[in-house]
Order: structure tokens, then C-alpha cells, then sequence
């Protein structure tokens, strides 16, 4: 589906090429590097930088390699993982925006996985972090889940990496969870999953390491009706970054036929644009204090 918005060209070192979507807000205050949730286009979430906007945060939004704008598709012959998505893909955004966001900090933010992957980009690019959004987001663990889920994610960690393996892609549109996934990204995944630690091949860098020597200021969002991402979830990855300050928010519906949950808030945008909008305020008098 087509969009208004300007966007930014980006070329990653091996060729692949995708935009972000720019979402301008008048005199900006901030700028914000979103990523998805796994599965997730970037146009979808035009309706939530918009809300943003309005509070005067700049936001670009990523495209995950395979999926909306990305020239490549996940298949037996082309295959990516971690180490794609986060050191090259992400590093050309940073840079891409090196020109277009100036010379200011980025926030960096984003959905489920693409909040699991704000914290590992920060990791990476500390020096260039103003601080970090989780929205909706937590570390896949699975001992981080109640108990009565616990041995099934355990088993649906092992399984997913094998079906994908079989059709040369993780089928998710007809699984029911996620897109049509690449195979090293779902064996990626569900290794954090099994082992609740961030690594994966090809990244030499020490996520784990480079997380927890972070100090930014962190904001935290739960949705008060996710039952995909418990609160032990967002617990168990605010706990690798022990060096930050974080702050935690629960968003509640504000209306009976609202709802706050996993993918509900991307419609409903105003209570979790306006967390956002106060937490950026408060990181910026403090840091002017």
C-alpha cells in the first residue's frame, strides 16, 4: 500500500537496499529511530510517528530487510540473520541519518523484536544513543514466561528453526505469527529464546557486554492487555541494562472499546505517543539541569 511520506534512501554494504520512512515534525525536539515488530512494515506504523510528530519528535522508521520496501524476500536462496539485520542494516540507517537527522543524538525505539533490537543498536552505537524506547517489548526467554507456558515456548523454540530449515523460510503469514521470516533470523530468535542471552553468528561484538555498559536513560512501555510480552519479560531485558535509568510505564485504555495490547496501541496512538512525549521532555530538562 502506497504512503505520503518522504522517505530515505539506504544502501547496506551488501547491496541491499530499503527506505525509512521520515515522518517531520515542525521545529523538532528530538528525532526517533523506530524499528518494527517482527513481521511488521514500516507504513504501519506511519499512524504512530504521526502522534509523535505532533508532540514534536522527528521519527524515521525502519524497513526490515525482506519485507515493504526491502528489494530482497526471504527464501531458500536468500537467507539473512542477526548479524544482516544489525550490522549491516542498521548501520546504514544510523549513517543514512548521519545527513538527514544532523548531528543530534537519536532516540532509538521500537515494537517487540524491534525493541529487543534498539537495545542491541545502542549497544553498538552508544556514543550516538540519546536513550532507548521498549514498546510492547521484552526478551523472548523463555523462563521469563508463567510457568504454564513455559515448556511449550521451550518446544516452539526448537520447532521453528527446524520448519524453517524444511521450506527455506519461516512461513509465518500461514503459521499465525510473524511474515515470511528469513531462516537464520527465526534460528537467531528462538537461540534467545532457549538461552535468554543475545548473540548470533557473525556479530563479534559482545552484545550482552556492550549492553550492560550502557548509561542512557531507558523508557520502558507495557501494554496492560499483552499477554504476548509478560511483565517478566520486560524485567528480564531491562535487567541487561543495569547501567541506565530506567523508567517503566504501563498504557491502559482510555475509553471501554479501547484496547492495550500487543498491536492494538499502533491505532490507538495517543496514550503511548504522549508517554513517549513526557518521558523526552523529562530526559531533556534533566540534561539541561
Amino acid at each position: 500500500m502506497p504512503h505520503q511520506q518522504p522517505v530515505v534512501p539506504v544502501v547496506a554494504d551488501d547491496g541491499h537496499r530499503f527506505d525509512l520512512i521520515r515522518v517531520p515534525a515542525e521545529d523538532p525536539t528530538g528525532r526517533f529511530l523506530f524499528l518494527p515488530g517482527m513481521g511488521m512494515t514500516a507504513r504501519q506504523y506511519i499512524p504512530h510517528a504521526q502522534a509523535l510528530a505532533n508532540h514534536g519528535i522527528e521519527v524515521f522508521i525502519h524497513e526490515w530487510r525482506g519485507l515493504g520496501s526491502s528489494n530482497v524476500r526471504a527464501g531458500r536462496a536468500s537467507n539473512w540473520g542477526y548479524h544482516e539485520l544489525l550490522e549491516l542494516d542498521l548501520t546504514a540507517a544510523v549513517d543514512a541519518l548521519g545527513n538527514a537527522a544532523g548531528e543530534q543524538k537519536l532516540i532509538l525505539g521500537g515494537h517487540s523484536l524491534g525493541s529487543q533490537f534498539a537495545c542491541l543498536l545502542a549497544a553498538c552505537r552508544p556514543t550516538q544513543t540519546a536513550g532507548v524506547v521498549i514498546i510492547a517489548g521484552g526478551a523472548p526467554y523463555w523462563r521469563s514466561f508463567p510457568h504454564r507456558h513455559r515448556w511449550a515456548l521451550r518446544a516452539v523454540f526448537s520447532i521453528m528453526p527446524v520448519v524453517a530449515a524444511m521450506v527455506g523460510h519461516y512461513p509465518g503469514r500461514q503459521l499465525g505469527f510473524a511474515g515470511r521470516e528469513a531462516r537464520n533470523v527465526i534460528g537467531d530468535w528462538c537461540r534467545t529464546g532457549r538461552t535468554g542471552l543475545y548473540a548470533a553468528p557473525g556479530i563479534e561484538l559482545d552484545l550482552e557486554a556492550g549492553m550492560t555498559g550502557l548509561d542512557i536513560p531507558v523508557l520502558g512501555l507495557r501494554m496492560a492487555g499483552d499477554w504476548f510480552v509478560p511483565p517478566a519479560s520486560l524485567d528480564y531485558l531491562l535487567d541487561k541494562l543495569p547501567g541506565c535509568k530506567c523508567q517503566t510505564v504501563t498504557i491502559r485504555p482510555e475509553h471501554p472499546d479501547d484496547k492495550a495490547d500487543h498491536y492494538s496501541w499502533m491505532k490507538v496512538t495517543g496514550p503511548t505517543a504522549r508517554a513517549i512525549a513526557d518521558w523526552h521532555q523529562s530526559m531533556a530538562a534533566t540534561s539541561r539541569a
